[in-house]
């Protein structure tokens, strides 16, 4: 938009010679929207069809500083037809009174939001006869917020739900999630929560059939950096083929998030109720699939970590981490090779960390939003080379310096695996490194002060084991790569045909083939 409009007019114009004298004449070439394509509307013309829809018919209960969302549906006019009750219960006696004690006192969860879904919900069905709203599908928005405060250390998060029919009688769907301010200013926030609450809303009744784009659409008219949702769970019978740890990858897919978790039972978890004032302890890998190696190496670092004079076994929490940059092939997210990975760390008992933190520096970073405890990673030794290599922070000021500064802000170790390439080859360890004359003060300071140690009661049969050859042996129809695998794994693998497994002797497509090359 930095030229002129009428300049900018003719630039989007066709010249198409049509007369003797082979004078221009100008004919406008309008752009037809691809069928796939969502017009999105302004908030309020969303509340307004939502409000022109007789069938559609509910409540809505606010806490906290989340008052805005139905102050969209009364300005757009018609909410007569839409809203049948409108509550805030401000106060915290009478919140109480209304919903029930919390007994931690805290008032901004997912247990009280479920509470407010629950009881709003239930009011509608006892004090509106179905016989006599035979069409209406009913719905309870709720939410409950809290803001940035004064000291602007506190920077504000909230819940948010819908509990909403599709058909009327049927058992009701829900969409539940968490957010996270980034605003500097309450209003501001206040502001962005009522536009997300009436996309929410519009969402569940007009984008029914596709989650992926109802998710998006919780964006409509807001910009990413004002706000963050950090975990989503879709339950329902019209979302019952709905798997959430794909909708908490489509977060990040979408840059909505920079990190998300999910348990060992497949169902996503909040980061900051898992990690808050915990111990964590993460190891970043692809996993693709788990080895014993992965497993030696995790056991052995635990052994590490709870043996430090700053843990707290009873507070400690060990995580699975992926990259989203290490799901990527071909220059897109390969979802099912996603949830094979998810698969087998689930099975496992394992809660996996999936994050767009390339840099170990960013991912400790994170840690350090919900705790202050003792820290530990578990990498490779190759890893660790990779960790002093200083092309990797030429996007920072202060260059690796400046990285380190994050790393060791707070009270972080690093356990180091070791590596053998070959038979031929020694072992290679933290000792054995060879660091940059450059930067082999910094190393040899974080090792005389116990910040790198390396792992030095591991299993060395199972050294030559690499993800790599046993990904390759999967997928070719070779045998011998079960020995390679923890108990019951392979199992799991052939099954669920899982990595693109391949009976053995059954060879693999050559376009398969050149998949795998290029995922190598």
């Amino acid at each position: 938009y930095s030229m002129p409009w009428r300049q900018r007019c003719l630039k989007n114009q066709k010249k198409i010679p049509v007369n003797p004298l082979n004078l221009p004449i100008f004919v406008q070439t309008l752009r037809t929207p691809s069928p796939m394509e969502r017009m999105i509307l302004t908030s309020a013309q969303k509340a307004l069809k939502i409000n022109l829809n007789e069938n559609i018919y509910g409540t809505f209960a606010e806490i906290g500083a989340g008052q805005e969302v139905v102050r969209h549906f009364f300005r757009s006019g018609g909410a007569s037809g839409t809203v049948a009750k409108t509550m805030s219960a401000y106060d915290k006696d009478f919140s109480d009174a209304i919903y029930g004690t919390e007994k931690d006192g805290r008032y901004v969860t997912e247990p009280r939001l479920r509470k407010m879904l629950h009881h709003e919900y239930k009011l509608i069905k006892e004090r509106l006869q179905r016989d006599q709203h035979p069409d209406k599908c009913f719905f309870t928005y709720a939410n409950t917020v809290a803001t940035i405060n004064f000291t602007r250390k506190f920077k504000g998060h909230g819940w948010m739900g819908l509990r909403f029919q599709l058909t009327p009688g049927r058992e009701p769907n829900d969409v539940i999630f968490h957010v996270r301010m980034k605003e500097e200013e309450a209003s501001l926030q206040q502001e962005t929560i009522g536009v997300m609450g009436v996309n929410l809303v519009y969402g569940a009744f007009h984008i029914r059939n596709n989650p992926e784009e109802l998710l998006k659409s919780l964006y409509d008219n807001i910009a990413k950096y004002k706000i963050e949702i950090d975990m989503i769970h879709f339950e329902g019978p019209d979302f019952a083929g709905v798997d959430n740890r794909l909708m908490s990858l489509k977060l990040l897919k979408h840059g909505m998030t920079e990190a998300v978790i999910f348990g060992p039972e497949g169902n996503n978890i909040l980061p900051a109720a898992l990690l808050y004032k915990k111990n964590v302890l993460a190891m970043r890998g692809s996993f693709r699939p788990v080895t014993k190696v992965n497993i030696d190496m995790l056991k052995k670092g635990i052994d590490y970590f709870i043996n430090e004079r700053k843990v707290d076994r009873e507070k400690m929490v060990v995580l699975f981490e992926i990259t989203l940059n290490n799901l990527k092939a071909e220059g897109s997210i390969d979802e099912q090779d996603f949830l094979d990975r998810a698969e087998i760390l689930c099975s496992l008992g394992q809660t996996v960390l999936i994050s767009n933190y390339q840099q170990y520096y960013k991912l400790v970073e994170y840690f350090t939003r919900y705790t202050a405890e003792r820290l530990g990673l578990i990498m490779g030794v190759t890893n660790l080379r990779d960790l002093f290599d200083d092309r990797y922070y030429r996007d920072l000021k202060g260059g690796i310096l400046e990285a380190f500064g994050i790393l060791y802000s707070t009270d972080l170790k690093l356990y180091i695996y070791p590596y053998k390439p070959s038979d031929q080859e020694e072992i290679l360890t933290s000792k054995k490194l060879k660091i940059h004359p450059r930067l082999k003060p910094l190393f040899d300071y974080l090792v005389f002060n116990r910040r790198i140690k390396d792992i030095e009661t591991y299993d060395p049969d199972i050294l030559h084991i690499f993800s790599r050859e046993v990904l390759r042996k999967i997928r070719h129809g070779e045998g011998h790569w079960e020995a390679d695998l923890p108990a019951y794994v392979d199992n799991i693998i052939r099954e669920k045909k899982l990595f693109g497994y391949q009976p053995e002797n059954q060879q693999i497509s050559s376009q398969d083939e050149e998949e795998e090359h290029y995922a190598e």
